[in-house]
Parts: C-alpha cells; sequence; structure tokens
C-alpha cells in the first residue's frame, strides 16, 4: 500500500484508457502521455497497461508501507527517494517508511508513477483509468487528495541494486523551439480559406490558460471559413483540431468529448499526442503535415521501440 502525502486534484490514477467505446459516450482517457506510463510499467515487470498515477500538479509526496519499487517517467523533474536522488526515467526500490518525492520539473509538464505489480482500484468499462468528467475510474472517479491509500497489485520487484533508467533521446528538445506536432488533413479542411490554411503552418500557436485533459485551446492567427458552414455532431478523437467561430483552434486530448461540430482543420498524429502532453502553458506549436502512411510508421516506430525496450530489460533484472 502506498499513502499520497501532497497532491493536487489535476493527479489522477490512469493507465492506458478505453478505446473503442466512443459510441456508448465513453471517451478514450487515459494518460495523456501513453508512452511514458508504457515505460515507467515495463522498468518495473508490469504490463505497460497497468495503472499508475498521472502527476500534474507538483511537488507531489507519496510514502511507501511496503517494501517495494517505483518508476519515475515524463516531464524532467527532480526525484528522491528518502535522502536519495535518481535521475530522470528511472526505476527504483523503495522501502516501508520511506518518501518519494516528485519536484515540480525543468522541463515538460506530466510525470507519471508507476509501482511494481501496478495500483490496485477497480475496472470499470475495461480500463482503471480515473475518468473526472464522467465520475468513474481510478479512486472513485476522482483526482488525488492528502491521506488518500492506494493498494497494490501482488508482485516482487526486480531491479538492479542502483535501479534502471531509459535514455528517450527525443524528449530533449533545444531550449526555446517551438514544438513541433505532425499532422494529417482533417474533413472540413478544404472549406478554409487558402490564407487559413496557409497560417495554420506558416505560423507559431501558443497554448492557452485553457488547457487540460479535454483540451488545449490555442491562440494565434484567426482561422476563416471560405464561407458559412453548419455541421451537425460528428465524432472525434484525440488529437482532432476544431475550429470554432472565433477562428482560434482547440486541440481536442485525452478526456475530449466524443463528439462535437466545430469544423475540422486537422488531426494531430498518434505518435505526437505525447508532445502535448509534455507542453504546459506558454508553449509554442508548430504544425507539418504528413501522409497517413507516414502516420502509420511513425506510429509503428513507436510499438517496436516499446518492444524492444521491454527486450532490453528482461536480462538486467535482478533480484532488489
Amino acid at each position: 500500500m502506498i499513502e499520497v502525502l501532497t497532491t493536487g486534484l489535476p493527479n489522477t490514477v490512469q493507465d492506458l484508457g478505453r478505446p473503442g467505446r466512443l459510441e456508448l459516450g465513453i471517451s478514450h482517457g487515459g494518460a495523456m502521455d501513453k508512452t511514458a506510463l508504457a515505460v515507467a510499467n515495463l522498468m518495473l515487470g508490469n504490463e505497460a497497461t497497468a495503472a499508475g498515477i498521472e502527476v500534474a500538479l507538483y511537488p507531489f509526496r507519496l510514502r511507501a508501507h511496503v517494501d517495494t519499487a517505483v518508476a519515475v517517467t515524463g516531464a524532467d523533474c527532480r526525484v528522491t527517494v528518502a535522502d536519495r536522488r535518481y535521475p530522470p526515467w528511472w526505476a527504483m526500490p523503495i522501502r516501508a517508511g520511506e518518501t518519494l518525492v516528485v519536484e515540480a520539473p525543468r522541463a515538460g509538464a506530466r510525470s507519471y508513477v508507476a509501482l511494481a505489480g501496478g495500483i490496485d482500484v477497480p475496472l470499470v468499462a475495461g480500463a482503471r483509468a480515473t475518468d473526472v468528467k464522467g465520475g468513474f475510474g481510478g479512486l472513485e472517479g476522482r483526482g488525488l487528495s492528502r491521506g488518500d491509500r492506494l493498494r497494490l497489485n501482488p508482485a516482487q520487484p526486480l531491479l538492479p541494486a542502483g535501479g534502471i533508467g531509459a535514455a528517450v533521446e527525443e524528449r530533449r528538445p533545444a531550449p526555446g523551439d517551438a514544438t513541433e506536432l505532425r499532422v494529417l488533413p482533417a474533413a472540413e479542411f478544404d472549406v478554409f480559406t487558402p490564407q487559413a490554411q496557409a497560417a495554420f503552418t506558416g505560423t507559431e500557436w501558443l497554448v492557452t490558460n485553457d488547457a487540460n485533459r479535454m483540451g488545449y485551446r490555442l491562440a494565434g492567427e484567426t482561422l476563416s471559413l471560405a464561407s458559412p458552414l453548419e455541421l451537425l455532431s460528428h465524432g472525434i478523437v484525440p488529437g482532432t483540431v476544431q475550429v470554432p467561430p472565433a477562428g482560434q483552434p482547440i486541440i481536442q486530448l485525452a478526456e475530449a468529448n466524443t463528439c462535437g461540430g466545430y469544423p475540422k482543420i486537422a488531426t494531430v498524429i498518434e505518435a505526437d499526442l505525447w508532445r502535448l502532453a509534455q507542453a504546459p502553458v506558454g508553449t509554442r506549436l508548430r504544425f507539418s503535415f504528413v501522409s497517413s502512411q507516414e502516420a502509420t510508421e511513425a506510429l509503428g516506430a513507436r510499438c517496436r521501440w516499446l518492444d524492444s525496450f521491454a527486450a532490453t530489460l528482461k536480462p538486467m533484472r535482478q533480484p532488489g
């Protein structure tokens, strides 16, 4: 069991979400940065789908009540267990009575805390992820509070004495650069003016304060339609870029509504959604169009990397 000592309501229990249930009005949900959570679990010998904690408000502190192991990935944060400091993207042992502290990020926005065995909360609609909007999943369908205690599934942590780390080079953009996002043209792309189409990829966009797990509202050039358009509500997915009448785009994310009626100019490819998860308020974004084949290849490359990473870890584990 672990006990939450310092947290905020944006911090929630998450797994990889609930794909395939949009027709029921249930959003994809799950971790905003699914790769980071999967890597944290793999370092501990968990299934990639095990439930962990998504941290979006810092500092985050928890106390272990059993000897176990913990991994922290995602944002570039200072991480300590008791008086021992660890680098980002690291899995390490934690003893009963010791405290894990995750400080505010130097870069990025969200951290993922996984524990050996995974967090033991009930399966709801096929997943353990918290859906705050729907009020279900995770711990009672809510964000974490001080004093919450979470059970862990049985596990035998297997780590070298100093722990295990992961080096993910693409996670280190040059300071000051805009975050690059690859997109596919959406169904209504052609109904925007040529000026709007050019501005979408030719200018930078700012992540505003109106940003959460449902979506990010951006600020930049006004994107106008060539002529008035009325649409029935239609299905949308994480990454969909909608443009309301004011002309400022909204990117739908993990807990987005399952349908909407605003025109869609583009969709961020699945392989790049983690970049949005790690984009705090004030981040500058740039979009570039790719083909559907390039989008598929990018997703395949990520899956192959995860498989290769898992295979590399197996011989490194020894009883800790």
